[in-house]
């Protein structure tokens, strides 16, 4: 085959071949052995055939020979394009011309090459022309995106993915070169890989966005359990002043009410105060203990929410009306000017928690002014109607404008000089929440105070209704004297029934207890 291969078969043999010898049967199978491994066994055997008989050989034997030698290569072709054909990615060979040399099936099924262009010989710049201008590779210049994927394919020889349209196909691109020049490309169809990944990064997105929502679902939440705690601990840190400042203020009156008594039991025969003194002084002092418990459950209820409020519709004159005539005369007692305005609105609102509600304001505006006026009125605040207690006291501080709505708390300048709980404020606080109404107050020092109460407006009936202040009911008159009579009294507390028989009989009356 090479003269170059004379000597490495001679060193096998150990002795020279020399050109003009005679061939022998060892150096017959040695050449075809060499020309199998480039031609193929079948044409090795044909071409060594046609040599050592040439020289009879005849025309008919001849193309007998080729025939066969023709029939071989063929064979050998299909059983090579069978093969390709069953790999399951797509192959296409191209030579150094980048011209197609070799397909398989599935290369022309994943990039639908028309049959015009699947023969030998095409140039591959026309085959992703065809692909690009029909729109498979995506939006673009087809001169463009025909340059950039032949730079990748002939020149960088990279790895890479291309998505096909319309049906959305991914297929991954590898480039191999050839040692004679050219290119092996292969195509895999990577579509299900892609969408699973795709579908992947979507989960793991999806959750770590639920993961930080629970994230912050839980900060939220520990936040809102830290506030809650703190309001809990302050509660609880109120809830001991407060007992502890109701004890007290329960305590002063009940040890008063206890010396008077002492007194009574010790001074029969002796000189000081009278009995009926020592017992009006026991009197005030057990209202004032009554005074404190009635106001300390009235907190209690509205805490609790036992209160629940009945809404109604009501004008407001009434209410202001009925406000005047009782405070009218302690007002004038203290030598105070309580001024009423007249008004022709109506409001929505629980009628007896609000007539408290204010009660409470006008009697503190009353109590806390020395001299000048106390306005009661109202105002129209777009669809809400404010009602306001104006003074002319001495003010509030900024700094305890907010203080004075806490229980038992008093403000030190005046508290000496004015008796009370310091629990009214309190209760119209909590009255305020339970009818959504807010409480307002602006207030400066030495020149009196304003509070506010907004309450929803309603509109007045079709036929007005004429409200007018309604006088106060007459005591009933007495028109005899109780002796002779029987009076019952029915308790669950012995000293009641034992009190009570000892009232009813001064009043010379019989008395019958259960």
């Amino acid at each position: 085959r090479r003269t170059s291969d004379a000597p490495l078969l001679g060193r096998r043999r150990r002795r020279i071949l020399r050109p003009d010898a005679e061939a022998d049967i060892a150096v017959i199978r040695f050449s075809e052995h060499l020309l199998a491994s480039a031609i193929g066994a079948a044409s090795a055997r044909l071409v060594l055939a046609l040599l050592l008989r040439r020289g009879n050989v005849t025309g008919q034997s001849a193309l007998r020979l080729l025939d066969d030698a023709s029939e071989a290569l063929q064979y050998n072709r299909d059983l090579l394009q069978s093969a390709l054909d069953q790999v399951r990615h797509g192959l296409s060979v191209f030579d150094k011309d980048m011209r197609l040399i070799c397909w398989n099936r599935q290369y022309r099924e994943l990039l639908d090459i028309p049959s015009d262009l699947g023969r030998v010989g095409v140039p591959l710049d026309r085959i992703l022309r065809n692909c690009a201008e029909r729109g498979d590779l995506g939006p673009g210049s087809p001169d463009q995106i025909v340059a950039d994927l032949l730079m990748k394919l002939a020149v960088t020889r990279e790895t890479f993915q291309l998505r096909l349209e319309p049906d959305g196909r991914s297929i991954e691109i590898r480039t191999s070169p050839m040692p004679q020049g050219g290119i092996v490309t292969t195509y895999s169809d990577i579509t299900e890989r892609v969408r699973a990944a795709t579908e992947l990064a979507r989960s793991n997105e999806t959750l770590e966005r639920r993961v930080a929502e629970r994230t912050a679902e839980l900060t939220r939440l520990n936040e809102a359990l830290g506030e809650a705690k703190a309001k809990a601990d302050e509660a609880s840190l109120d809830k001991t002043r407060f007992l502890a400042a109701a004890s007290h203020d329960i305590l002063q009156p009940l040890n008063a009410a206890r010396l008077y008594a002492a007194s009574l039991v010790e001074g029969e025969g002796r000189s000081g105060p009278s009995t009926p003194a020592i017992a009006r002084n026991i009197d005030a002092a057990l209202g004032a203990v009554e005074e404190i418990l009635s106001a300390l459950l009235d907190i209690s209820r509205l805490d609790q929410g036992r209160l629940e409020p009945e809404y109604g519709e009501f004008p407001l004159e009434e209410l202001l009306r009925q406000l005047e005539v009782e405070f009218g005369p302690l007002a004038h007692e203290r030598g105070l000017a309580l001024r009423v305005q007249a008004t022709s609105l109506w409001v929505r609102s629980d009628r007896r928690l609000l007539r408290r509600l204010v009660r409470n304001l006008v009697s503190n505006a009353i109590k806390y002014t020395s001299r000048g006026s106390v306005v009661l009125g109202c105002r129209r605040r777009g669809a809400s109607v404010l009602i306001q207690v104006v003074d002319t006291g001495p003010g509030i501080a900024p700094a305890e404008q907010t203080l004075i709505f806490k229980e038992f708390h008093r403000l030190q300048a005046t508290a000496s000089g004015v008796s009370g709980l310091g629990l009214g404020l309190s209760i119209v606080e909590r009255i305020g929440r339970v009818l959504d109404a807010p409480i307002l107050l602006s207030s400066v020092p030495g020149h009196g105070s304003i509070f506010s109460v907004g309450v929803p407006m309603s509109a007045a009936p079709a036929r007005p209704v004429i409200a007018r202040a309604l006088p106060a009911p007459p005591a009933p008159a007495m028109t005899g004297s109780l002796a002779g009579a029987l009076i019952v009294c029915v308790d669950n507390e012995h000293l009641v029934l034992d009190g009570m028989r000892t009232l009813v009989e001064r009043w010379r009356c019989e008395f019958l207890g259960a």
